[in-house]
């Protein structure tokens, strides 16, 4: 197995942690609704993360429900001590799977319970309040009333570090107003940078960005410039995506997640892989937004 020791190390909460992380949303069943097709498969490949050195792992208990934070328990408690677990609150799911808003304080504060039970902590490492003023993208909104909420779930102990997710700059300047953050948590890749400046302000403020669906999500990545760069390289185009965000800048902290051994493997060899500056050119050069 690869290991992230390559990807090098940046500051998350109090610790530092490898910038290639691991994302579990893909652990659960189809539309991260439901338990995953095989549980056993999902556990030894949690075990195969952190026996790679990965020691960022993101999750919420709204995969599944439940389902992802169940299988980190089983599969890594007792957690080692410089294991560090991101989760993220404010949404739920009905019966059919749709994600709805969950940003009151009793939702905010039984979801940072349902957390702690699911993953067996008596504290959360860091807890993402995720906007869901669109479920498409970031929207404008005040957050001041969940941010409050969270804020006092921190003063009783139960959180050590509030991020944001699935925000606009003008949210995260407003947060940073009431609370630090420790990270930011957007939708960004190759193909979509509408958060170009938004990480290079943070950066400066020595703040992780960390890349939702960094390989394209539900539409994966597709363009021709990816896939002649990778060809020319002897890697994959997941891998040179990968690559290009670790390059891209220090401050981001990569989540790649999947179900499978082989491509966790893939994931994780993009840590050694340099990009030669006339490849960097060329991905720089993708149409925005392909989808």
């Amino acid at each position: 197995m690869s290991s992230v020791k390559q990807s090098g190390r940046y500051t998350l909460g109090e610790r530092e942690v490898y910038r290639l992380g691991y994302g579990a949303m893909q652990l659960a069943g189809p539309g991260v609704f439901g338990p995953p097709k095989d549980p056993q498969m999902a556990v030894k490949v949690l075990q195969a993360v952190v026996e790679a050195g990965v020691n960022h792992i993101d999750t919420s208990d709204f995969y599944g429900p439940h389902v992802t934070n169940q299988l980190i328990r089983k599969a890594l408690h007792p957690y080692s001590d410089n294991l560090t677990i991101v989760t993220k609150v404010s949404a739920r799911r009905d019966e059919q799977g749709n994600w709805l808003p969950a940003m009151s304080a009793p939702e905010l504060t039984q979801a940072v319970e349902d957390n702690l039970r699911n993953l067996g902590l008596e504290a959360l490492d860091v807890v993402n309040l995720r906007s869901m003023f669109s479920t498409h993208g970031p929207a404008e909104g005040s957050l001041e009333e969940p941010l409050t909420t969270l804020i006092k779930l921190k003063e009783r102990g139960l959180i050590r570090h509030i991020g944001l997710s699935n925000v606009t700059p003008k949210q995260v300047e407003d947060g940073l107003k009431m609370t630090p953050v420790a990270c930011v948590q957007n939708f960004y890749n190759v193909a979509n940078r509408q958060d170009d400046p938004l990480i290079d302000a943070l950066a400066a403020q020595n703040i992780p960005y960390v890349p939702f669906f960094p390989l394209g999500g539900f539409t994966p990545l597709q363009s021709q410039d990816l896939n002649d760069v990778a060809a020319r390289l002897g890697a994959t185009p997941m891998q040179v995506a990968l690559a290009w965000l670790l390059q891209r800048s220090p401050n981001i902290l990569l989540i790649p997640g999947t179900s499978s051994l082989n491509h966790l493997q893939e994931n994780l060899a993009a840590a050694s892989l340099t990009l030669p500056a006339d490849a960097v050119k060329a991905l720089n050069t993708i149409p925005q937004a392909l989808e």
